[in-house]
């Protein structure tokens, strides 16, 4: 009987620990290129390689969630602090900051301006 105990908790130690790796709640330091866009577009805007400032700033004023796309693999992330890139709606930029891969959210702690490269005009705006 006691090593039948024994072994139980020796099982329960391993799966505690195992589930302690898997559940690592350490945000992630990253530095990543992309577009910030709205959360009605999300990935649409970056998808020709370039966003509308104009049409992404109206329909953040409108409701819409400004949002984070990643330019290598084209994912969509929330921003939980969107007041860390006002000014930069429909720019391209690289951000230092921490992600939660299961939120799909991003922290922004820096942003640097980034080359265009392809940015639409504002047609939408006319």
């Amino acid at each position: 009987m006691k090593s039948l105990l024994k072994l139980n908790i020796a099982a329960a130690c391993a799966f505690t620990s195992i589930a302690a790796f898997a559940i690592d709640a350490t945000p992630k330091t990253v530095t990543v290129d992309g577009w910030i866009s709205e959360s009605g577009c999300g990935a649409e805007h970056a998808s020709v390689k370039g966003a509308n400032p104009g049409c992404v700033t109206k329909c953040i004023k409108e409701g819409a969630k400004p949002v984070f796309v990643d330019d290598a693999k084209q994912q969509v992330w929330s921003i939980d602090n969107p007041d860390s890139i006002k000014g930069h709606y429909g720019h391209h930029i690289q951000f230092t900051g921490t992600e939660d891969a299961t939120k799909k959210e991003v922290h922004i702690t820096k942003v640097t301006m980034l080359a265009e490269q392809g940015a639409k005009t504002d047609t939408m705006m006319k």
